[in-house]
């Protein structure tokens, strides 16, 4: 039943969002596609290489495509109650199944979207296929389960914290520079490299990095503490979310 129940919430969103007008459903894939893409073109001309298969194109594609999808999940959580909260009347929709809907969403898009643009770099000589393609969607999916379990933390906090709403926004700014979506951790001096190298969000770079790149190391990549810092996230996010059940009044 709560497979049905995401399924719809999923078809609900997709047309509210994109509509039937146009081009429809592939906005879904476009819109990431078209930023992710503009910062792809900005290093198309760059023709150095970080190592000897390390080349700008696809590392500024799968650092942007990842970091979409944890900014995109993290910030539609705030207000995501408030656009859906009719459908609480009916006792199978949960708050859980409209996050997770929304999160599936994005994923699905923005992995679409990363694909797309790797094969084009391939095909341009910009840049190659993976070299561990499961590493690589192991990236994704940590992101997309580290970015969920976020959104339900965000959500709760913000649905009647107008002030903490304020905060959503610059807060997925400011970890663009901080969460290794353009660097390697093993760039960065000492100290800053022991500090980045237990920033979870960074980790998870590092892995889908591995899996691009043949000669990226997984050398600061930990997936057991990764998948920890996903499980307590995720608690703490499943708690919030009953807690804010219970003060959500249906008029």
């Amino acid at each position: 039943m709560q497979a049905d129940v995401i399924g719809a919430l999923l078809m609900r969103e997709l047309h509210t969002r994109y509509g039937r007008d146009n081009i429809g459903y592939l906005w879904m894939i476009l819109e990431p596609m078209t930023l992710a893409a503009a910062v792809a073109s900005l290093h198309a001309g760059n023709k150095t290489h970080f190592a000897s298969d390390i080349r700008p194109v696809p590392f500024a594609i799968v650092g942007y495509c990842l970091f979409i999808i944890f900014r995109q999940i993290f910030n539609r959580a705030e207000g995501a109650l408030e656009a859906n909260l009719p459908l609480l009347y009916h006792r199978m929709v949960t708050i859980f199944d409209i996050l997770f809907s929304r999160a599936l969403l994005e994923g699905a898009g923005i992995l679409c979207t990363l694909l797309i643009l790797l094969g084009l770099a391939a095909a341009m000589g910009l840049g190659d296929w993976p070299a561990r393609p499961l590493a690589l969607l192991g990236g994704v999916g940590l992101m997309l389960w580290f970015s969920f379990a976020w959104s339900m933390i965000v959500c709760a906090i913000t649905h009647e914290n107008r002030l903490a709403a304020r905060f959503v926004h610059p807060i997925s700014y400011i970890l663009l520079p901080l969460s290794g979506a353009f660097y390697m951790i093993e760039w960065l001096p000492e100290p800053y490299r022991t500090w980045m190298s237990w920033f979870p969000m960074a980790q998870i770079f590092e892995l889908a990095r591995h899996g691009q790149f043949e000669t990226a190391e997984a050398t600061y990549v930990m997936p057991v503490y990764i998948i920890g810092w996903c499980l307590v996230l995720t608690y703490v996010g499943l708690v919030a979310i009953r807690i804010l059940r219970r003060h959500v009044h249906l008029r």
